[in-house]
C-alpha cells in the first residue's frame, strides 16, 4: 500500500497551500473541539468548502475532534457540528475522547475514526482495544520506537499514523496538566499555554544541576526524520504526519514539499535514497529549536533531544534580531499560496447549425452532458472552431481547466457569446456537483437520545455509605493507611516494590492488608511500554482472588488487563478520562470496576455527570506531566536509580520531579498539593462512590497527619451521630479546578 503524506492545515489558506505542495491528505479543525483552538480554523461554510476543495484535488481530509468534551457539548453541539461534515463526505475524524469515539461510531457509522496521539496509545493491547471500539487508524504516541510501532502494526493490522516532522511535546500527549493547573488553559481542550517552553533550574538536594545557559530543560527540539523515512515506512507506518497547524502556511507547504520529494524518491528508487544538504538546510531555515532531533524513533530519551539553550531567546536577550530566510518564504508563498493549479478536464463541444449545442465533459471517472439552445444559421459571421474554443476555455474562478477541448462544428452556425458562456458554466457546475456526489453520505436516522444526567439517590448522598481509599507510593504511607479504620482500601504503586524482591514484598503487603481488613489494589505505571509488566502476568492471575483490583492509568493497561481476563478488576484513574457520561458508559460497558473523576472538571460540571461509580481525588500533588524524558539525564546525570529532583521556575515555585527508572519515565508534580478539606460538604453532595487521597513523597508522619484531617470530615465510620472534628485551616492547599474549571 502506497504511503500517505499527511499535512497540517491551520486555515483554509494553509489547506490549499499544503495540497499544492503535494500532501495526500490534510487534517484540519473546525470552529469547535480541535486541539489547536488558537489556529485560524474555518467556520462551518468554509469547512464544507474545504472538504469539497480537497476532494476535487483528489486528496483526503480529516477533521480534528481531538479534545475532551463535557456533557453539555456532546448533548447540545457535537451532532450538529459533525452532521454537515458527515453528509459532505469528510474522510475521517481524529478523536481523543472515548465517549466521542463511541458517539461517532453509533451516530455516524460511515465515518472512519482515527485514534488521536492524545490517547497516548503506546502498545498493541491498547491499539487492539481501540480497534474493537471502532477506530480504523491509530496515531501512535510520539515517544514510540520503530520496534514498538512495528509490534502494534503486526498485532492489529491497523493503519498506523505517526508524526515525522515538527514540534514535540515534553509530556506524553493527553497526559499533560501543566498549562491547565497553572493558568486554566488546558492542553486537553486545545488551549495549551506551553509552560514547557519556559526556563527552569534543576536542583538535587539543594545543589543546582543546571545553569542559566541551559535553562530550557523541558523544551524538546523539533523532530526531523527525512533521513530515516525508509526505516519509518518499514516499521509499518502508513501515514506520515507533519505537525504545524499553528505555524504559517509557508512553513507547512515548505515542509510538505520536501517530504513529498523524498517519499516519491524512495518509492521510485529505494536504493538511491539520499537527502541533500540543501534540503536539510531548507528545513532548518523554515523552523527549528537549536537544531533538530529524530524524535524517539531510535532513542528513548536524552539531552540531545532538548533545546536547553534556546538560541533564539538568548539572541533576544542580547538584543540580536533573529534572522529568517525571507527569500525562501517569498518563494514558497509565490509557489504554493499565490499560485492555484486547476484540475485538468476533457471536453467535446458539438455545434452544428439548426441543432442544439451539446457539451460533454469528463473529469477523472465522472462524465456529464449539458444541452444548449439550437444553433442558428449564420447570416454574416459564422462561428469558427477556434473562436468557440477560445471562449469555452475561459474557465475563470472554477476549479477546472481544459487539458483538451474538441470542437466539432460545421462553422456555419451562430450562437451568442452569452449562450456559450451559459453552456460552459452549466457544464462545469454540473461536472463539479456530479464528481463530489460520490463523497456525500446520507445522514442516518438519529439514535434515540438517552438521559445521561448524573442523578444520585439519597443513599448515595449519605456520607456514611461512602468508601475511602488511599494511594501510596512508599511503604511508610502504606503502613500509616492500614491504621485508619475509615480507609476501605489501599492502592499500592508497583514501583513501591523492588524488581528483584517484588513477589515477596507484594505478598507481605497483601497479608498486611488482609490482617487489617483492607482491600488492596496495585497501582500500575502511568505509562506502559514494551511488555514491562509481563513479568507480573502470572502473579496477578494467581493472586486475583486476594487482590481487589488495579489502578489503571492508560489505554494500554486496559488492553493488557483485558488480555489477562482481569478487566473487571480495573479502576480507571483520572488519566483514563471520563469528561462526559458517554465515556463513563463506554468504560462501564467495557467492564471496568470504577472510574475516577477527571481533575479538570469543576464542581458544577461534576454534579451534572454520572459519578455513582466514580472515585474523587480529594488530596494529592497532581501529576502535571508524564514524560519519557529524564530531567537528571538532560542535566548530564543518569544513574538508573529512581529518585527525585526539583525544578524551580522563574517565579521561584518548586516542582518535584520523580524518576521511575523501572519503567523509564518522569513525573513532574505540582508545587502545591490540591486539598479539598474545607470543601468536604460540597464534595460529599456530588454523589461520588468513593473518596481518594493520593500520597506521593509525603513522610509517614505527614501521611498520618493528613489522614487524620481528611478522615475527620470524609471518614466513613457508619455512625451518623458521630460528630465531625473541626476543619483545619492552616494547610497550604490549592483547590485545583474545583471552582474555576477549564474552558
Amino acid at each position: 500500500m502506497k504511503a500517505e503524506l499527511l499535512a497540517p492545515a491551520g486555515s483554509y489558506e494553509g489547506l490549499q497551500a499544503v495540497i499544492e505542495a503535494g500532501a495526500d491528505a490534510v487534517y484540519i479543525g473546525g470552529s469547535m473541539f480541535g486541539a489547536r483552538a488558537y489556529a485560524q480554523n474555518p467556520q462551518k461554510d468554509q469547512l464544507l468548502e474545504a472538504i469539497d476543495y480537497t476532494h476535487l484535488k483528489g486528496k483526503k481530509i480529516y477533521l480534528t475532534v481531538n479534545t475532551l468534551l463535557k456533557n453539555r457539548e456532546i448533548q447540545e453541539h457535537l451532532y450538529d457540528f459533525l452532521a454537515p461534515c458527515y453528509e459532505r463526505g469528510a474522510d475521517a475524524v481524529i478523536v481523543q475522547d472515548l465517549g466521542v469515539l463511541d458517539f461517532i461510531r453509533k451516530e455516524f457509522p460511515g465515518m472512519a475514526i482515527h485514534a488521536s496521539t492524545q490517547m497516548a496509545i503506546t502498545g498493541p493491547e491498547g491499539a487492539k482495544l481501540i480497534k474493537e471500539a471502532g477506530a480504523t487508524r491509530v496515531v501512535t504516541a510520539r515517544e514510540l520506537s520503530l520496534k514498538e510501532i512495528r509490534e502494534i502494526y503486526n498485532a492489529t493490522d491497523m493503519e498506523i499514523e505517526s508524526f515525522v516532522h515538527g514540534a514535540l511535546c515534553y509530556c506524553y500527549s493527553g497526559m499533560c496538566l501543566f498549562s491547565s493547573m497553572l493558568g486554566g488553559r488546558s492542553g486537553n481542550r486545545g488551549r495549551c499555554a506551553q509552560p514547557c517552553r519556559l526556563p527552569y533550574t534543576a536542583y538535587e538536594k539543594g545543589k543546582a544541576l543546571s545553569d542559566r545557559k541551559h535553562a530550557y530543560l523541558l523544551s524538546p527540539k523539533d523532530m526531523c526524520t527525512v533521513d530515516i523515512l525508509p526505516e519509518i515506512l518499514d516499521a509499518g507506518v502508513y501515514s506520515l504526519k507533519i505537525e504545524g497547524r499553528m505555524k504559517r502556511a509557508e512553513y507547512a507547504a515548505g515542509v510538505t514539499s520536501i517530504y513529498r520529494k523524498y517519499l516519491d524518491l524512495y518509492e521510485n528508487n529505494p536504493a538511491g535514497y539520499n537527502v541533500s544538504k540543501e534540503d536539510r538546510q531548507e528545513l532548518l531555515d523554515l523552523y527549528q529549536r537549536d537544531g533538530f532531533s529524530r524524535g524517539y524513533y531510535q532513542i528513548h530519551n536524552g539531552p540531545q533531544m532538548i533545546a536547553a539553550v534556546n538560541e533564539k531567546e538568548q539572541k533576544r536577550k542580547e538584543n540580536q534580531r533573529a534572522t529568517r530566510n525571507e527569500e525562501l518564504f517569498a518563494r514558497l508563498k509565490a509557489e504554493f499560496l499565490d499560485t492555484k493549479k486547476k484540475e485538468k478536464i476533457y471536453g467535446n463541444l458539438i455545434l452544428f447549425a439548426d441543432s442544439p449545442a451539446i457539451l460533454d465533459l469528463d473529469f477523472r471517472d465522472t462524465h456529464v452532458q449539458v444541452t444548449g439552445p439550437v444553433t442558428e444559421q449564420a447570416k454574416k459571421q459564422p462561428l469558427s472552431a477556434e473562436r468557440v474554443r477560445q471562449q469555452m476555455e475561459k474557465t475563470g474562478q472554477t476549479p477546472f481547466a481544459f487539458e483538451h477541448l474538441e470542437v466539432m462544428t460545421d462553422e456555419a452556425g451562430f450562437l451568442p457569446m452569452q449562450e456559450l458562456n451559459k453552456l460552459r458554466r452549466e457544464g462545469l457546475e454540473k461536472l463539479e456537483q456530479e464528481y463530489l456526489k460520490q463523497f456525500c453520505r446520507i445522514l442516518p436516522k438519529r439514535q434515540e437520545k438517552k438521559e445521561k444526567e448524573g442523578k444520585t439517590t439519597d443513599k448515595q448522598k449519605d456520607q456514611s455509605t461512602r468508601e475511602f481509599y488511599v494511594s501510596a507510593e512508599t511503604g511508610e504511607q502504606f503502613e500509616e493507611a492500614l491504621k485508619f479504620r475509615e480507609v476501605t482500601g489501599i492502592y499500592c504503586s508497583v514501583s513501591m516494590f523492588s524488581r528483584k524482591e517484588f513477589f515477596r514484598e507484594a505478598d507481605n503487603s497483601i497479608k498486611q492488608a488482609e490482617r487489617a481488613g483492607k482491600e488492596i489494589y496495585f497501582a500500575l505505571p502511568y505509562i506502559l511500554r514494551e511488555d514491562s509488566l509481563d513479568f507480573l502476568s502470572d502473579y496477578f492471575q494467581e493472586m486475583k482472588e486476594r487482590i481487589a483490583g488495579f489502578l489503571v492509568r492508560n489505554v494500554e493497561e486496559l488492553g493488557w488487563l483485558k488480555k489477562l481476563g482481569l478487566l473487571g478488576k480495573a479502576v480507571c484513574d483520572y488519566s483514563v478520562y471520563t469528561f462526559n457520561d458517554w465515556a463513563q458508559q463506554f468504560l462501564e460497558e467495557l467492564g471496568v470496576r470504577r472510574t475516577t473523576v477527571p481533575l479538570e472538571l469543576k464542581e458544577g460540571e461534576i454534579r451534572g455527570k454520572a459519578c455513582e461509580n466514580s472515585e474523587m481525588i480529594i488530596y494529592g500533588y497532581y501529576p502535571m506531566m508524564i514524560s519519557a524524558q529524564c530531567v537528571k539525564k538532560t542535566c548530564g546525570i543518569c544513574d538508573h536509580r529512581s529518585s527525585a529532583v526539583d525544578l524551580k521556575d522563574r517565579y521561584g515555585q518548586n516542582f518535584r520531579v520523580q524518576s521511575f527508572c523501572d519503567f523509564c519515565y518522569n513525573v513532574i508534580y505540582n508545587s502545591v498539593p490540591t486539598g479539598l478539606l474545607q470543601e468536604a460538604d460540597g464534595v460529599s453532595a456530588l454523589g461520588v462512590k468513593a473518596f481518594r487521597m493520593n500520597f506521593t513523597f509525603e513522610s509517614g508522619s505527614r501521611t498520618r497527619e493528613l489522614l487524620e484531617a481528611f478522615t475527620s470530615v470524609y471518614g466513613t465510620t457508619g455512625d451518623k451521630n458521630e460528630k465531625k472534628k473541626p476543619v483545619h485551616h492552616d494547610y497550604n492547599f490549592t483547590k485545583g479546578h474545583w471552582k474555576r474549571g477549564v474552558e
